[in-house]
């Protein structure tokens, strides 16, 4: 068996890897040359743990290949990016642009997968754009869309036994990737059709930003009304069916932060709760770099200098290297832009360097802060000393206990 990637991002690479290390001979193909030579050495161009040993072994085996272009190949997989246009609109260019690629080279009986988030209808627009260039290949070849469902950082382990769902455009279709995925994911393989498939992956991460909206929209309430949210969070979830998540500084990542737009832009009158959540999560990352811009200011009024600001992580969720969509991010730099020559110290341990924030490491930044910020829950931070002389903004609840 032979499987074609097209994408070597966060999710293409692992899925490639974890193929290859399941006994099928994989090209993986990148448009940045860079990535396909890091990956050919055997580099990882990402961080995920525990995946630099599996791409090092799959390499020197010749299991895995990268390159600039696709190879004849039994199986092709489309795992590249849907960015936005315009106000917020799905661009699917990428896709289409993957797909025109692996064209010449598809066969009868050949698989062909899209990974990708998509909006509903991608997996049908892209079999008619494959059969209008080869029109020989209708009711020849398989087609089917199947989401990735995985945590930045444990990846290795939920690539093979996280649940998938697979939605092929017919039955058969659903039937032959199933037959491929099943060569190394151990989960269950539900079956449905590729709207619904694309339509679930939507869902998901849809649902996921509603009830996070919740819990930021009640701890600016609670802000307001001199509450502590995270206790408040604790008493309520003792009622048997109450389960509130805890707030953050917005949110962030290239998944909950985005996938509702694939559904606000097709269903815009439909899709009030799913647009409003986005809206409320947004404002909860506005609602903290005005927070911290006011208690600069308060700090200069009544110590008359400006305040030493260490702003504690810049990765959208805990443990990783990911800035992607991240709201620590979008804070720092509206603070950094309104600083007024106050001395803001960027810290994030999960990366050596930053083309545009000067990094400080983060006891340092933490000793030095007249003004503490925590943004993300990084393990590091939770080791540091409750400190009654420094101002604590808690965004991410690293002192919460």
């Amino acid at each position: 068996m032979k499987a074609c990637f097209m994408g070597l991002g966060y999710i293409g690479l692992p899925t490639a890897i974890i193929a290859a290390k399941h006994g099928i001979k994989v090209t993986g193909v990148d448009i940045n040359q860079n990535v396909v030579d890091t990956t050919n050495r055997g580099k990882l161009h990402i961080i995920e743990p525990g995946m630099d040993e599996l791409l090092k072994d799959v390499v020197e085996n010749g299991m895995l290949k990268a390159s600039s272009l696709p190879e004849e190949s039994d199986a092709y997989f489309i795992v590249v990016p849907t960015p936005f246009k315009g106000n917020h609109d799905p661009d699917i260019s990428y896709v289409e642009t993957a797909t025109r690629m692996i064209v010449p080279f598809l066969k009868e009986d050949d698989l062909y997968v899209i990974e990708s988030t998509s909006p509903v209808g991608t997996t049908e627009k892209m079999s008619d754009l494959i059969f209008s260039l080869r029109p020989e290949l209708e009711g020849k070849i398989s087609i089917a869309y199947c989401p990735e469902r995985v945590l930045p950082g444990n990846v290795i382990y939920e690539l093979v036994h996280n649940d998938r769902v697979i939605g092929g455009m017919d039955e058969i279709s659903t039937d032959k990737a199933i037959e491929f995925y099943s060569r190394f994911v151990k989960g269950t393989l539900h079956r449905t059709n590729s709207k619904t498939a694309e339509m679930c992956k939507l869902t998901e991460n849809s649902s996921r930003d509603v009830q996070i909206a919740f819990a930021n929209e009640l701890s600016v309430i609670c802000d307001k009304a001199g509450i502590n949210v995270w206790e408040l969070i604790n008493l309520a979830n003792k009622h048997p069916r109450v389960n509130i998540l805890l707030p953050g500084c917005g949110v962030g990542g290239h998944c909950i932060a985005v996938d509702p737009y694939f559904i606000t832009a097709d269903f815009p009158i439909e899709s009030q709760l799913i647009a409003k959540a986005r809206e409320i999560n947004n404002y909860k990352a506005f609602w903290c770099a005005e927070k911290i811009k006011t208690t600069m200011l308060k700090f200069e009024l009544e110590h008359h200098r400006k305040p030493v600001v260490a702003m504690m992580g810049l990765a959208f969720k805990p443990d990783i290297d990911d800035l992607r969509e991240s709201p620590a991010k979008y804070i720092t730099t509206k603070v950094l832009q309104g600083c007024n020559n106050a001395d803001i110290l960027v810290v994030e341990p999960n990366i050596s360097s930053h083309n545009v924030f000067k990094l400080t490491p983060y006891r340092m930044a933490y000793e030095k802060a007249d003004i503490v910020v925590f943004l993300v829950t990084h393990k590091e931070f939770k080791s540091l000393p409750i400190c009654p002389d420094k101002m604590i903004l808690d965004f991410a609840g690293v002192f919460r206990k």
